[in-house]
């Protein structure tokens, strides 16, 4: 039986006995009311969600572990490094506590951006409990099957020109060029979704896997890690407010969501070491 426990006000958890964990780093939208205060206008919008993906993702694999962050990225980004290192360097990005949004509009109040002590503060609070809680879970997992596979889930706007050229494929699988999980995981998912009819997809492109995915894939120590970016265009009404979920464009998606989902776990018993 899968119990659903908040862990913290900054965690929710459902563990599960399946090989494959599934991260949301970036579906929470709780900002606390001292943070909320310094927002501006544009920042309180919360536009830079993934919106609804933990509900594109529901029971889509039974027994599946799932780790989700409560707090929005703008109080801190649990998929950044916590030193605050950039993983594309001389490419638009945006910060371990965004300075601005992924137009590159500032989303804080005239002199009310956050300092060294707060993104100190919010390191502390939310995300050292993320990943403590994350890393807990992977723990858990590896020492019931002998391997653990992450499969993080992100979606970003189909357009942002601040941050890349053109359309976003549809899908965006990120391994760090093959270093975070084993072939077998790439090439599985990579074949469900070069398959799937009407959408298009890239293998480490723009998105290569985030930090999350670089820190604990290890596939020498039995841990595989996998990013999943998803243009937002594939399940939302629209990708602007109020970034409404597209029920049939979902349920469409989510047949191949499944897919992966029940390819990478039949993988993970041949991945013991």
């Amino acid at each position: 039986m899968m119990v659903t426990e908040k862990v913290s006000s900054q965690c929710e958890i459902r563990r599960g006995t399946s090989p494959v964990i599934l991260g949301f780093p970036h579906t929470g939208t709780e900002v606390p009311p001292e943070i909320a205060d310094r927002l501006n206008d544009n920042g309180r919008m919360l536009a830079d969600t993934d919106w609804h993906i933990h509900q594109l993702y529901d029971g889509l694999l039974d027994n599946v572990t799932t780790v989700r962050a409560t707090f929005h990225r703008y109080v801190i980004d649990a998929n950044r490094d916590p030193a605050g290192v950039s993983l594309y360097p001389g490419q638009n990005t945006t910060g371990l506590v965004p300075q601005t949004d992924f137009d590159g509009k500032a989303i804080w109040k005239e002199g009310a951006a956050p300092d060294d002590a707060d993104i100190a503060a919010r390191l502390r609070d939310f995300h050292a409990p993320y990943h403590a809680a994350l890393a807990a879970e992977i723990e858990r997992v590896r020492a019931i099957h002998g391997v653990a596979i992450l499969y993080d889930c992100h979606s970003i706007r189909s357009h942002i020109p601040f941050l890349f050229e053109g359309k976003l494929p549809d899908f965006n699988i990120g391994t760090d060029m093959g270093k975070t999980c084993d072939s077998a995981i790439e090439q599985a998912t990579l074949t469900v979704v070069e398959a799937a009819e009407g959408y298009d997809s890239v293998l480490n492109g723009r998105f290569k896997g985030g930090w999350t995915t670089r820190h604990y894939g290890r596939p020498d120590t039995g841990v595989h890690a996998i990013q999943m970016e998803l243009a937002q265009s594939t399940h939302l009404q629209t990708e602007a407010a109020p970034f409404a979920y597209d029920a049939a464009k979902a349920d469409r998606l989510r047949v191949h969501l499944k897919n992966i989902l029940v390819r990478i776990e039949q993988i993970a018993p041949g991945l013991k070491r």
